[in-house]
Formats: C-alpha cells, sequence, structure tokens
C-alpha cells in the first residue's frame, strides 16, 4: 500500500478542482465568458452535464491545496489557494478546476505564476460577447469529475507554467445558505485530483443565536457513498478521518486535513467527494433575528410551532420515450413514498404528458383516502414511457385543472396552498416548442392563482425554460443530475414544499428608515425554510426600526409587530464579531450579504420583465451592483492576464517592467535600520498594471525570467507600533526617541496616522486579545490583528492587512497571500510581500509603510498571529497628520531635567530643619506642547527583536504624552476616515 501511495504522489495527475458560482439567466447560461489577451487563458463556466477529458500527459503537481471558509451568520466567504509545482526543466500547461455552488457568486481571482502576479477584473459583459475559441472553450468532453447534485458547477483556467517554477492560484466567492429542511448545508468539494501534500479544508461558523445543531457528515460522493478511510459504509461512520471539531454556543471550527495516506485511502485518484457541514441555530420567537452593521440590516424570518396549512397539488410528469428505464423507475419511486406522506386535509390530481395528455381524475382534485392513495399508485404504476414531448400541453392541462377546481371552491380553499409540481428530462418537441410562447402561455394559465416548481432530469433539458417558466409563476426550479439518484432528490424536493405553514408574507420597515430592501413578499413559507430581508439605512440618527410581518396561517391572517433598537443590535452584533475574532471577512459582511441578495433579485426580476425598458432598467440595475461587489454574475465577465513563455521556458516580461527595471536606481537609506530579505527566496516579479478604462497590457516582451538576486533591504525609520502594542516614536526635530505602551481593548479600532484632508492618507489598526502569561501585571494582551491603509487622492484605494493575507483595492480588487513573494503597482499603490516576513507599501511614490506578520507554529495561550506597523518614509504627510503615531512626525519634544527634593529628616520637621536636611536631584521629563510629561529609560525590541533601542518611555497609557485621551482614537470601523478633532490635553 505504502508503495502504491508513493508512486501515486510522485506521479500525479494535474488539476486543482473548484467551486463554481450562480448563474440563472442568459442567453450564454451555460458559461461565463471571460475576455482576455489570450484567449486561452478564459476561466469557464462548464455546463453541469458537459465532463473534462483527463489527459495522461505528466503535469504540474500540486503541493498544497487550502479551502477556508468563514460563515458568518449564514453568509460564507470562501478562499481558495492551489500551489501546483512544474518540477520539469520544460514550461507545461497546468490547469485549476474547481466546482463551487450555483448559488455562489465568485468576487476574485488571482495568479500568481513565477512569483508574478496576474489579477482578474469584473467588467460588464457586452451585449453581444462572442464565446472566445482556444482549444477548451466550450468543448463538450466526456469525463468529468463526478457531480453529486445538481447544484455545483466548474470554474476552470488553465495557464503554461514556466519549468522549475510555481503557480498559485487563488479564488474566492460568496454565497448565502439556504434553510432547507430545518438545517444549513455548506459543502466544499474536495476533488484536486491527484493526492495532495498539503490538504487542508477548514470551516469556521460564527452566529448569534445558539447553534443547535451541528454534524459533519461522511464524504459524499455522486449518489454512491465514498470512503472515509476506514473501509467502511459511510452510513456507518461519522466524519471523514482526519476531521477536529472545536465548538461553543455560537461558534464552531472544522477542519478536514487528510495526509496522504489516509487520502489514498479514501480515492487513489483524489476525488475524494464533497465535504459537507450541516447546522442549524435557535430560533427568536416572534419577528425573528435583525443584525445590523455598518449601514445596513439583515433580517432572518424562520417560524415553527405553527399549523400546518393544507395544499392542492397537482403533479405533471413527462411520461416521454427518453423516461425509459431508470429515470422512470426512480419518479415512480419517489411518487410512491410522496403518495405516503400526503395529509389528510389535502387534495391531487395527476397528469401525465409525452405525444398526448393523460388525466388521471379529470376535472377534479381528490381528496386524500386509502382508496384515492391506492388508486393514484395502480395509475402510477401502469404509466408507460412512450412518444415525445408536449411541455406546452401538459402545463395548460394541469394549469386549467387546478384553476377551475380553486375556482369551484374558491371560499372553502381560502387557506390552502395550491402548487404545480413538473418534472420533464427532454426539450419540448410535441405541439408548442418555441420557449417565449410556452413561457407566455404559462403565465396566462397560471394567473398568479398558484405557484409553478420545475424539476429537470439529465443533460438533455432546457434548463433556462423550466427556470423562467417557475421563477415567473413564484416557485423555484430544481436539476437533477444525469447520473444522480433521482428517487431521492425529487423525494427531498417535495419535502421541502409538501409542508405549506404560512402564505402571502409581507415584511415591512419604518419607511423613513430604511431604502432599497430586497425582496419583502413571499407567496408561502415552508417548513424548514427560511425568508430572508435585507436593506439599507436611511436614517442614520433614528435608533429605532419598526418591523412589522403580516401573513395568513391555515386559521386566520397573523401580525406581528416589534419596535427594534438599531444601536443596541448593532453593538450586539459587532460584539459576536469580536467575541468570534473572525478577521477581515466580518468587515461588511452584511452589506455584501446585502448587495448578493439585491443582485440575485435583480436576475430574477429582469427574467419577469414584460417590457424591454423594464427588463433594461433590472439590468443595470444588477450589473452596477455585480461590478460594485466584485461579483462574477450572468452580466459581468472576468479579464484575465495570462503570462507568456518564451521558448527557453521562462516568462516573458512586459515593456514597463523592463523599463522600469533600466532605469531603477536604490533609493539612499534613511537610516540603518533595514530589514533584510532572505537570501534563499526568489524575487517578486514587478507587475504594473494600467488604469481600469484601459485594457489589460498584454505580456510581451522577452526577459530572462525568474532569477536569484543579491539581498534587498527595507529601510525603516523606529515609529512603530508592534506587539502588545508597544509604541516607539524617533523625534525628528529632538534626536530623541520616545516609547509609551497602549493598553486597548479587543475589537477596538485605534487610528494610528491619519492626514485624511492633505495627503488622503489614513491608517487604523483593529485589537485582538490574548490572556495574559502568568505572572504578568496586566490582566490582557492585545495586538494588532488587522491594519487598514486608507489612500483617497487622486482617487480612493485601500489595502487590508491580515497575518494570513492582504487586500488590495485600487479600482480592481486582488486578494493576495501572506506566504508568497508578491510585488505589484498600481496607479495609486506600490505593494511587496517577502513571503511569511513584510510587507511594504509605497504611497505616491513619497510615503511608504512596512507591516511586519507575526506567525506562531505552536502559539503559547498568550500569543497570536499578529502584525506590526512602521512608518518607513513620510515625507508626503503633511505637517497636519495626526493619530497615535502621526502626531509626533514634526512634533518638536525636548527632554528636560526636573529638580526635586528628598528629605532626610522625618515629616514633623520644621522648614529650617528640611532646608539643611535635604538633598536636591533631578529627573528626566518631556516637553510636548505645554505638557510635562516624567518618563524613564527604557530598552525595546523593534523589527521581530532584530534591534534593541533605548527609549524614554511614559507611563500611564502615555497620559499627557499623546494629545486628548485613550477614547479620542477609538474610531468606528476600519475604514474609518474621519479627521482628529484637534483637541489637546491640558492635564
Amino acid at each position: 500500500m505504502l508503495l502504491i501511495v508513493l508512486v501515486l504522489y510522485l506521479c500525479p495527475v494535474f488539476q486543482c478542482q473548484t467551486e463554481d458560482t450562480e448563474l440563472s439567466e442568459d442567453a450564454d447560461f451555460e458559461e461565463y465568458t471571460i475576455s482576455e489577451k489570450d484567449p486561452n487563458a478564459a476561466p469557464l463556466r462548464i455546463p453541469r452535464q458537459v465532463k473534462l477529458l483527463l489527459t495522461k500527459e505528466t503535469k504540474p503537481h500540486i503541493q498544497e491545496l487550502s479551502v477556508q471558509t468563514t460563515i458568518i451568520s449564514r453568509y460564507a466567504f470562501t478562499a481558495v489557494s492551489c500551489s501546483m509545482l512544474n518540477r520539469h526543466s520544460a514550461a507545461t500547461q497546468g490547469v485549476f478546476q474547481f466546482h463551487i455552488p450555483t448559488a455562489a457568486y465568485i468576487s476574485n481571482f488571482t495568479m500568481i505564476v513565477g512569483g508574478r502576479v496576474f489579477p482578474s477584473q469584473v467588467k460588464a459583459k457586452e451585449k453581444k460577447m462572442k464565446k472566445e475559441g482556444g482549444e477548451n472553450n466550450g468543448k463538450k468532453n466526456k469525463t468529468a469529475p463526478e457531480q453529486s447534485d445538481g447544484d455545483m458547477e466548474v470554474f476552470r483556467m488553465e495557464v503554461t507554467i514556466p519549468g522549475r517554477n510555481r503557480a498559485v492560484f487563488l479564488l474566492t466567492y460568496e454565497e448565502l445558505l439556504q434553510r432547507r429542511l430545518g438545517r444549513y448545508d455548506h459543502v466544499t468539494s474536495v476533488r484536486p485530483m491527484q493526492l495532495v501534500s498539503k490538504l487542508n479544508v477548514g470551516v469556521t461558523i460564527v452566529e448569534h443565536s445558539h447553534i443547535t445543531y451541528l454534524e459533519v457528515l461522511p464524504l459524499r460522493n455522486g449518489k454512491t457513498p465514498s470512503s472515509n478511510g476506514n473501509g467502511k459504509a459511510d452510513g456507518k461512520v461519522g466524519p471523514p478521518v482526519s476531521t477536529v471539531v472545536k465548538q461553543n454556543e455560537t461558534f464552531c471550527k472544522i477542519s478536514f486535513t487528510p495526509n496522504i495516506a489516509q487520502q489514498a485511502k479514501i480515492a487513489t485518484n483524489g476525488m475524494l467527494g464533497e465535504f459537507v457541514v450541516r447546522y442549524d441555530v435557535e430560533r427568536e420567537i416572534g419577528i425573528g433575528e435583525i443584525q445590523v452593521l455598518d449601514g445596513h440590516f439583515v433580517h432572518y424570518f424562520a417560524p415553527k410551532d405553527l399549523p400546518v396549512v393544507s395544499k392542492n397539488v397537482v403533479f405533471v410528469i413527462d411520461t416521454s420515450a427518453s423516461m425509459v428505464g431508470t429515470k422512470m423507475r426512480q419518479t415512480k419511486e419517489a411518487l410512491f413514498t410522496i403518495l405516503r406522506e400526503l395529509r389528510p386535509n389535502d387534495h391531487f390530481n395527476f397528469v401525465t404528458f409525452s405525444n398526448r395528455i393523460r388525466v388521471w381524475q379529470p376535472g377534479k382534485l381528490v381528496p386524500v383516502t386509502p382508496n384515492n392513495i391506492r388508486d393514484a399508485k395502480k395509475f402510477i404504476y401502469m404509466i408507460s414511457p412512450t412518444g415525445g414531448t408536449d411541455i406546452n400541453g401538459g402545463i395548460q392541462t394541469g394549469s386549467a385543472l387546478l384553476s377551475d377546481y380553486l375556482s369551484s371552491k374558491e371560499e372553502s380553499h381560502h387557506n390552502s396552498v395550491s402548487l404545480i409540481i413538473f418534472l420533464t428530462d427532454g426539450r419540448p418537441t410535441v405541439g408548442v416548442v418555441q420557449s417565449p410562447v410556452i413561457i407566455g402561455n404559462t403565465k396566462a394559465a397560471v394567473q398568479e392563482k398558484f405557484c409553478l416548481f420545475t424539476i429537470g432530469m439529465g443533460d438533455d433539458v432546457d434548463y433556462r425554460l423550466l427556470e423562467r417558466m417557475s421563477l415567473e409563476n413564484c416557485g423555484t426550479m430544481r436539476r437533477i443530475p444525469e447520473d444522480a439518484d433521482a428517487n431521492v432528490m425529487l423525494k427531498g424536493f417535495y419535502d421541502e414544499i409538501g409542508t405549506p405553514l404560512l402564505s402571502d408574507i409581507r415584511v415591512e420597515y419604518s419607511e423613513d428608515a430604511v431604502e432599497y430592501i430586497t425582496q419583502n413578499l413571499f407567496t408561502n413559507y415552508f417548513n424548514g425554510s427560511e425568508l430572508v430581508v435585507a436593506g439599507k439605512l436611511t436614517n442614520r440618527s433614528s435608533d429605532s426600526l419598526h418591523v412589522q410581518v403580516t401573513a395568513i396561517n391555515s386559521e386566520r391572517s397573523i401580525v406581528l409587530e416589534k419596535d427594534v433598537s438599531i444601536h443596541e443590535r448593532e453593538q450586539e452584533t459587532e460584539k459576536r464579531l469580536v467575541e468570534a475574532e473572525v478577521g477581515p471577512n466580518a468587515n461588511g459582511y452584511v452589506e455584501r450579504l446585502w448587495g448578493f441578495l439585491s443582485v440575485k433579485d435583480g436576475l430574477k426580476e429582469r427574467l419577469r420583465s414584460q417590457t424591454s425598458a423594464e427588463r433594461e432598467n433590472h439590468t443595470q440595475h444588477a450589473k452596477n451592483l455585480s461590478l460594485a461587489y466584485n461579483f462574477l454574475t450572468p452580466l459581468t465577465q472576468m479579464i484575465v492576464e495570462k503570462p507568456e513563455v518564451l521558448a527557453d521556458g521562462t516568462l516573458a516580461e512586459t515593456e514597463k517592467e523592463a523599463e522600469a527595471e533600466a532605469t531603477e536606481a536604490p533609493s539612499p537609506a534613511e537610516s540603518s535600520n533595514q530589514l533584510l530579505q532572505d537570501d534563499n527566496s526568489l524575487t517578486p516579479q514587478s507587475l504594473q498594471r494600467n488604469q481600469p478604462s484601459k485594457p489589460i497590457s498584454a505580456v510581451s516582451k522577452a526577459t530572462g525570467g525568474v532569477r536569484k538576486p543579491a539581498k534587498k533591504s527595507v529601510t525603516l525609520s523606529k515609529t512603530s507600533a508592534d506587539g502588545d502594542p508597544h509604541f516607539v516614536v524617533e523625534v525628528p526635530h529632538s534626536k530623541l526617541t520616545v516609547c509609551f505602551n497602549i493598553n486597548g481593548e479587543p475589537g477596538h479600532i485605534l487610528r494610528l496616522v491619519t492626514d485624511h484632508k492633505h495627503s488622503g492618507v489614513t491608517v487604523n489598526g483593529a485589537l485582538i486579545g490574548a490572556p495574559a502569561p502568568t505572572g504578568s501585571h496586566k490582566e490582557q494582551r492585545t495586538y494588532f490583528s488587522t491594519i487598514t491603509i486608507v489612500a483617497d487622492k487622486p482617487h480612493r484605494s485601500y489595502i487590508e492587512v491580515t497575518p494570513q493575507k492582504v487586500i488590495l483595492d485600487d479600482r480592481d480588487r486582488m486578494i493576495l497571500p501572506t506566504s508568497s513573494n508578491i510585488s505589484i503597482e498600481t496607479a495609486n499603490l506600490g505593494v511587496v510581500i517577502i513571503a511569511n516576513t513584510n510587507l511594504t507599501v509605497t504611497i505616491q511614490g513619497t510615503i511608504q509603510f512596512v507591516i511586519l506578520f507575526h506567525h506562531y507554529k505552536n502559539p503559547a495561550p498568550f500569543q497570536r498571529d499578529h502584525l506590526g506597523f512602521y512608518i518607513a518614509n513620510s515625507k508626503g504627510l503633511s505637517k497636519d497628520t495626526h493619530g497615535l503615531l502621526g502626531q509626533f512626525l514634526y512634533e518638536d519634544i525636548g527632554l528636560a531635567q526636573l529638580l526635586g527634593n528628598v528629605s532626610m529628616a522625618g515629616k514633623n520637621s520644621t522648614q529650617e530643619t528640611l532646608e539643611t536636611n535635604s538633598t536636591l536631584t533631578s529627573y528626566p521629563a518631556l516637553k510636548v506642547k505645554d505638557r510635562t510629561v516624567t518618563v524613564i529609560k527604557k530598552s525595546r525590541r523593534i523589527y521581530s527583536g532584530k534591534q534593541t533601542v533605548d527609549c524614554w518611555f511614559a507611563k500611564n497609557n502615555a497620559a499627557k504624552l499623546i494629545d486628548g485621551q485613550y477614547d479620542d482614537y477609538v474610531v468606528s470601523h476600519l475604514f474609518d476616515t474621519g479627521d482628529w478633532a484637534n483637541g489637546t490635553n491640558t492635564h
């Protein structure tokens, strides 16, 4: 077995798989269109039924695959990092491929090839975008990673990797988890197509309500259970091998890190399957749960313990010849099960369609009785597939049947829910075959009297037709892949909609307090589901939000009302996030959730539009939101620059890079304080990027590729905030070094530098807490977990830094790992990352900051991964700069010796005695403006302990040394650029 593992490890296949986002409506429904200079670099949305052909060529080895998800109140952020190594001397093709949920939106994709960064841009899709060429674009190959259901699609990118070089693929996507059957399922596809040296899947869940149920399912792979690595069937075991779960009431962290031997025991080809985390939370009684953050709110409504509303359901089933065999057998099995679960107050009927239409009980719906159930089973059993597919005829017959029944029984069925469940495995071939006509006929037949739920089975289905039919008639569409177990999936879908609890739900808020709310009218609420509404708050001064929910249940109309304190809800939301130490994903998650739902709503309304003007309005709205949040949707496209590899196997260089390299001169050192780059690491390659309005420059002019340079250095001043945090200030005018501590609170965000009015630069740092070491005089430690640098001139851009990643947004948004050597130059910012060491940020060529990464392999309880902040060059900052560090850049601080009496007599001595028995002594003090601050001499270690500096230390949280008080430097959020109030400390 060990020999097999080693052979597989040394002779890998090639792919690294990725999960995909949502698509719901365009003419090019089956793929994302990607424009670029080289069409072969296009990441494609591959149709669900299309499978990929694996070649037998030797491909790059996947060294590491990491898939990390943070779920904050059902909204999931997933970051995929895949590192491939080309071990050969010749360049070779690498393929990054990953399955993502169809309901998700990609928010970033970046490649790092040979140390050079190739970011992507999300732009508006042209109205008539031609599909790009290329040998892999749009080809329908016959073999592919096995897909368990219709909820996954494929993101794919090909790139040439130079010889003996590495490529890193970084993909992020976001999704709102949907509650089905009383649980949320988060699915991570783990199909790297080869054994991976370092495989890490992590899921972190942060909820405001208590987590009442949590389960990690056995690995799921299509309709056949996967092995968990112990040779037993999945039904007899728990989570996959190597899974670790840490949990408290509102937080849990789950990791899945199988080694190569464990992977091989599950699947020798790397097709491990889907890692599924299932959970649910406690429900608030009444109007539900409301969360507020950064001027936005989200409202979750999922009442329970309500009486079931009776239903009137017509099943319209395709019995054409293509349904013969397994499809029809599994459909019959599912219908038999559904019949057993109909409730006594329900009414039902069956319609079958092929070349001809058959109705089981013409002209009526029948109640649920033992005899009717028996006769219905006989009807189902006798179904024999034959002929073509008359979709229009089946829908018209079923709609007329249900409509006539409701008209004749209008009073007695006032509080019931009516629906059609329509199933087909093909496209219309008989009768009306034009999709627009079928859609129009369906809408006219339904007349908003009931809902239509559509189900497609297999590969030969017009899913866009089914989706439009359901969306325009208050239903949903579900896909069943060709190889899936239709019995299980049909039964599961029916279970989701088979227990209606409420109908005609309307959720309303104070008109003067909110704007731009997402869908707030819902036809039905089914048991085990959840209604979600999000919106923007308009009146920030108002502290109250009035919420009203109206609905109809089985007995009467109900009204739920409540006044919610906005301030209290926001404080509660922030507190939960701080306690969970979520990190940068927490910033603006409610706003991004609102943007996500707003795009979904816009795309749905676009489908429902009756006029071209209405359609264009919804299209533009959804497109603008997609661009604002960098979402890859059916209305946007991803533009990717692809590296060019020369004949000698090295990377080509752009003309701008060549010019910059030829003219670049080393800047003179401003001090002797330097951090040396590791001699063994590769120099990050520079990437010059044009303005977004221009196309990304093609990689052209040749160069010698990646090379090992001499040691490079980063020049620093001593002015810094590092460690616990310890502040050090180098006062240029006085040639003094001053130091102080700030004992902050975890969750507080401190203003370090602010020059917003002049240079446009602001630096903020978020504190994270840790217990103090045993015997320490402190109750707790605090460190900087996140630092943001905002540059508002000449246009707004920002950098958000954590110990693990760097988010750079200068019109284009990139997410970069701190574990790689990277160099990027944009119009406004220059960024250089030295792997696992530091980040240098240059703004407008005259302002430079350095951020150190502090990582712990085996941290003690009082240690946390954190950041250190250093000011390397402050020439571009104005004399009005402020902040905990910024205020000292141009300050004139003097050192004085103050005289004091030290008495050698008793306290009852006379004045004459004191004068003769006391000694005059002096003690040091700093003169800051009109304030005097006593100090003592101390030593501080900076630059990760590489240097020791002597400094004058001010006690008591820098009282009198800094302007104002500690609270004056605490800001509301990481991107707060409010100006310093110019207060002074008069103590």
